[in-house]
């Protein structure tokens, strides 16, 4: 048990003291990019899939 205290007091030290924290600002720009970037390739994707499905439907129902 004091392994595990002193684990979780360690983490605490490292993470309030140690780590660097990038400005609200930069995370704020960071995850809309990061927002934007998913909502774009989610699109895409939705678009291949559409056509695709529409594609290889005319196919199969041409035979």
């Amino acid at each position: 048990m004091d392994k595990l205290t002193a684990f979780f007091k360690a983490s605490w030290v490292e993470i309030t003291q140690h780590v660097t924290w990038p400005p609200f600002s930069e995370l704020q720009s960071n995850t809309t990019l990061v927002l934007v970037g998913s909502l774009i390739f989610a699109f895409v994707v939705g678009a291949m899939d559409f056509v695709f499905d529409n594609a290889l439907n005319l196919f199969y129902q041409t035979f």
